[in-house]
């Protein structure tokens, strides 16, 4: 479980989050929407420990804090990369490397595992995806898509207990937002895949399909959180935002 509690995050003078608590859990799919600017993916970089906020606290698995005010130490970090998979807007990719390196490089180099158990790993992850046949490509082989399926995969390979995906499908075009939606759609319907996934998206077509949760954010504060049908039923609060 991600717990958020009361955080607070300035931007200079600006309050980006004003107060936000929340609850994320294994198994979940929340999607966090609204207007742009509300600071949702402000907050999926507070989660993750890649930006700073100055009140509150982030508890993940009631075994990593992130305290307000306070720098984490470099061993929680590296302990936060380990429990909390990422995936960005716009890939970040190595581009040296290959779709297997990749997906093996968080297993080498921040869980020490062998090169051998790593590609294993890669190789069954990849073909998770639909990328079997794309090992040994490098980015500027793939698609847009191709390339935020391997960013999923190389998600996957540590077995975090929650994802945040930061706006997966706006850099694409309608064809391959859709297939990053169905290796997301496959996650949320797989039985054995326990972790909490969060997705910040404008695409609310895509959110109606997959979440279970919503929680609307505007002006830094939390509008709405509750049942995704709920939230799109007529004259909810996610409808108005269609």
């Amino acid at each position: 479980m991600i717990r958020v509690s009361n955080v607070v995050k300035y931007h200079g003078a600006n309050r980006v989050l004003d107060g936000i608590s929340l609850e994320f859990r294994k198994g979940e799919v929340a999607a966090l929407i609204g207007p742009s600017g509300g600071g949702k993916s402000t907050l999926l970089r507070c989660i993750n420990g890649l930006e700073s906020f100055q009140q509150g606290q982030v508890s993940i698995d009631d075994r990593l804090q992130l305290v307000g005010g306070i720098t984490p130490s470099r061993e929680t970090l590296l302990r936060l990369r380990r429990t909390v998979g990422m995936v960005f807007q716009q890939f970040n990719l190595f581009p040296h490397m290959t779709a297997a390196e990749n997906v093996m490089s968080g297993l080498v180099y921040a869980l020490g595992r062998s090169r051998t158990e790593a590609e294993a790993v890669a190789v069954r992850l990849l073909e998770r995806v639909g990328l079997g046949d794309k090992t040994g490509a490098k980015p500027a082989q793939l698609s847009g898509g191709q390339q935020q399926r391997v960013a999923i995969a190389r998600a996957l390979a540590v077995n975090p207990a929650a994802i945040l995906f930061d706006e997966p499908t706006s850099a694409l075009d309608p064809r391959m937002a859709g297939e990053v939606m169905r290796v997301i759609n496959d996650l949320a319907d797989d039985p054995q895949f326990q972790a909490a996934m969060v997705i910040v998206s404008h695409d609310l077509a895509a959110v109606r399909r997959v979440a279970d949760t919503v929680h609307v954010l505007e002006k830094g504060r939390v509008t709405y959180s509750g049942p995704a049908a709920e939230a799109f039923a007529p004259g909810g609060p996610a409808a108005a935002l269609e």
